[in-house]
């Protein structure tokens, strides 16, 4: 296959935090074309610089690292310089940047690219602690972006209504990591020793994170051992509920989470209802499933529609019917009707692969190349 031009990525996540939509898709470009996945920068007492390293995935990492004290603005005048000083010594040609957070719009009026992706997977602005200044850069690289794509339908929307040619790619699966936890694997040590039965919850735990209703659920069923994976973020260790049966066990590697699933009988979504999770689409659903695990979440839109209303996903708000969602969910799990759920959502998942989504991505990619090809040659009429 023909390498294709270079994909430059300005990230708002560290490759090496929760391995999501970023990392999925950006080791699917890296099969024919270099990629670059640019992170957030790094202060401390030394020279400016990038440092620069090589994936499992074939994605390069570049982490500006610059001298501690500068301001936004001067951070990324300085990144952008080198950025632009790799753009000459990496030969880059019609390059594509894709981009995932409008704070960095600094970078994408300082670089030249043939074509500009803003990948929205999350309503930033949001999100606590997002910076006023997110709402008028976004303005700004709509105006800018040759294409918005969104992580979900919620969120696309909303984009629609903001970007002329935007398009709803809600979260995709990597189905085969995902349903080695229907074979016989290892209990990990930190949970082989809990009771069953045993509900699961994996991803990043901070204000999307519905708090009270994990902890009724775990004072109603204490016999219930309650396992959270993941890094807390923007909420204190102290304002997590504490008791017998809530074993947080931290950050597991991506290669890690199926054999933790292996030994769930029930995977959650507890997602509190707020501002933060109006638009959100998330990866963990078919993962979930892909694992071959009962799910209940709470009333997340685009989880609702399609698993929900397919009846893939139990769905409940109220701690009564939660609590009664994952009785329900327990005693189906080696039923005929826990079967047939589940014949179900493999047939749902079936068409759903992180290359398929690339692919349709790279069709809307050159539709859109297409698109700034006629207005050159129109203008140079």
């Amino acid at each position: 296959m023909a390498r294709q031009g270079d994909l430059i990525c300005l990230a708002h996540l560290r490759w090496d935090f929760v391995f999501q939509r970023p990392q999925h898709l950006m080791g699917q470009a890296a099969r024919d074309r270099r990629v670059y996945y640019v992170e957030p920068p790094l202060f401390g007492e030394w020279d400016s610089s990038l440092e620069i390293r090589s994936t499992e995935y074939g994605v390069t990492v570049v982490v500006p690292r610059l001298l501690e004290g500068l301001d936004a603005a001067a951070s990324q005048a300085r990144t952008a310089a080198m950025l632009n000083e790799l753009a000459l010594s990496e030969a880059w040609h019609e390059y594509t940047l894709w981009v995932y957070t409008p704070m960095e719009m600094p970078l994408v009026t300082a670089l030249d690219p043939s074509l500009v992706i803003y990948d929205c997977m999350d309503e930033l602005a949001n999100f606590r602690f997002a910076p006023p200044e997110l709402r008028p850069r976004e303005q700004q690289l709509l105006a800018r972006a040759d294409l918005v794509f969104t992580g979900g339908h919620r969120l696309w929307e909303a984009k629609r209504e903001q970007h002329p040619h935007a398009y709803p790619f809600p979260s995709s699966v990597d189905k085969a990591h995902f349903a080695r936890a229907r074979r016989e694997l290892p209990d990990p040590a930190d949970q082989a020793d809990l009771n069953r039965p045993r509900l699961g919850f994996y991803g990043v735990i901070d204000e999307r994170f519905d708090t009270a209703l994990l902890a009724e659920l775990a004072e109603r069923r204490p016999e219930w051992q309650f396992v959270l994976l993941g890094p807390v973020v923007k909420i204190q260790e102290g304002d997590l509920p504490r008791a017998a049966n809530l074993h947080y066990l931290g950050m597991k590697s991506y290669a890690e989470l199926p054999q933790y699933l292996a030994h769930w009988d029930v995977a959650l979504l507890l997602f509190a209802r707020n501002a933060s999770t109006e638009f959100i689409s998330p990866t963990k659903t078919p993962e979930y499933l892909a694992a071959g695990v009962p799910v209940v979440s709470t009333e997340i839109r685009d989880v609702v529609r399609p698993y929900g209303e397919q009846d893939l996903v139990r769905i409940a708000n109220r701690a009564d019917d939660f609590e009664a969602a994952c009785e329900a969910a327990l005693a189906e799990r080696h039923q005929p009707e826990g079967h047939d759920r589940q014949a179900r959502a493999d047939a749902y998942l079936a068409g759903l692969s992180w290359s398929q989504t690339w692919a349709e991505m790279e069709t809307r990619m050159n539709e859109a190349r297409g698109r700034k090809a006629t207005k050159t040659e129109a203008a140079d009429d």
